[in-house]
């Protein structure tokens, strides 16, 4: 029988602005993971507590630079966490922070550790999204051969696709910004958002810089198309050979409409019952089933089928659960996702999403995750499922149940 995997705490940083005036810029990627691993001890009061620890997982989706050369390890040793097993740092495109908590919970489920700590950092001000680069960015032949197109074309197939409007698009991420200036106004991230400091103890920041509380769709309208050049570069035209029934790409998606590049840090920690035990912690929630799906490496559409699969595995139906995360790189993919699988508005990124917020890239999954837990806990509801779309096809989703 599998080990359970428990959650035993999540925390994250704010999500600081990567674009024009840049919050987080002089904390270095490995400065703020130290900061976000030293907060477990704090939380936990378990001062030995990296002796315990079998293995940290980092997902980033750009690995260089900064953020490079296995910045897991590196973490743990600026941290002062010598004696903490591991390090490793995986990449899977805006997944990776969330399947590096779905690796730590799977090695927990096999006996191959027992207390694991896992998630993801993206520092997009210091580190661009593209420097590691590689065959699907600069390979002409390897993009043509795997009908990769850039994720913005590929959320303007499926707007174009399903029909939505720019107005539809654009009521969606005023409504994200409405909900998480709510949510931040009500305290519902404090719990889990630990604040960055300097090396004297100051506040650099201590709250999600993105959100515009006062955005409005009037604000949005007449933004430019943001992926409009890249189409006409020839990716429409892959867009369209491989979907010959649509009868053009429309560019609807705008600054306004899709996630901004934001800095980060989230972490999750993980362990079997006994761990929570012979420490005296109590765990939060767990990890119920993961599953991934792929699906035409054109499309950004693959996590419906990723939900489908989780539900199954987990023995579970839609009815069961109680809130929905779904990552908002871009509105069309999240409306899509809701519009197919029949959600209620009202138990879906009920704190708004990566449009209002940010979108740290190899993090956004572990923000996801502490969102997802703490409201359930505050709504004294069981079952939450987040789901991410990333590109190539690839998607990701995880359900968690709740269980303090």
């Amino acid at each position: 029988m599998p080990i359970p995997a428990y959650i035993y705490d999540a925390l994250r940083s704010p999500r600081g602005r990567a674009e024009g005036t840049v919050d987080l810029y002089e904390v270095k990627p490995i400065d703020l993971l130290s900061q976000c691993l030293r907060a477990f001890q704090r939380r936990t009061g378990i001062e030995d507590l990296p002796a315990s620890v079998d293995d940290l997982i980092i997902g980033c989706n750009t690995p260089a630079g900064d953020q490079g050369y296995n910045i897991a390890r590196a973490g743990l040793l600026n941290a002062g966490w010598a004696n903490a097993r591991g390090g490793l740092q995986i990449n899977r495109f805006n997944t990776s922070g969330l399947e590096a908590i779905n690796l730590a919970s799977a090695r927990i489920n096999a006996g191959y550790g027992r207390v694991m700590i896992a998630g993801g950092i993206e520092c997009m001000s210091r580190v661009p999204t593209y420097l590691n680069s590689g065959p699907m960015m600069n390979d002409p032949a390897t993009v043509i051969n795997s009908h990769y197109i850039p994720q913005g074309v590929a959320a303007d197939l499926v707007a174009s696709r399903y029909r939505f409007s720019q107005a539809d698009l654009d009521a969606y991420a005023v409504e994200s910004h409405r909900k998480a200036a709510a949510a931040a106004d009500a305290g519902h991230f404090a719990s889990s958002m630990e604040p960055i400091l300097d090396q004297n103890g100051l506040t650099i920041l201590d709250h999600d810089s993105v959100i515009k509380p006062e955005l409005t769709t009037e604000d949005l309208k007449d933004l430019p198309a943001r992926f409009a050049e890249m189409g006409l570069a020839g990716f429409d035209e892959m867009a369209l050979h491989r979907f010959p029934l649509v009868d053009h790409v429309e560019h609807l998606h705008t600054l306004g409409n899709t996630s901004k590049p934001a800095d980060g840090c989230a972490l999750a920690l993980l362990g079997d019952a006994a761990f929570g035990e012979k420490l005296g912690l109590k765990p939060r929630a767990r990890i119920r089933a993961v599953a991934m799906s792929a699906v035409d490496a054109t499309l950004l559409s693959g996590g419906v089928n990723a939900s489908d699969l989780a539900l199954e595995q987990a023995g579970l139906t839609k009815a069961d659960i109680d809130l929905w995360e779904f990552n908002e790189s871009f509105a069309a993919p999240t409306l899509r996702f809701r519009q197919d699988l029949d959600i209620d508005p009202d138990k879906f990124n009920v704190l708004g999403g990566a449009i209002a917020l940010g979108e740290p890239l190899g993090a956004v999954g572990g923000m996801m995750l502490c969102h997802l837990l703490t409201e359930l806990e505050r709504r004294d509801l069981t079952l939450g499922s987040l789901t991410i779309d990333a590109g190539a096809g690839l998607a990701v989703s995880t359900i968690i149940e709740r269980v303090g």
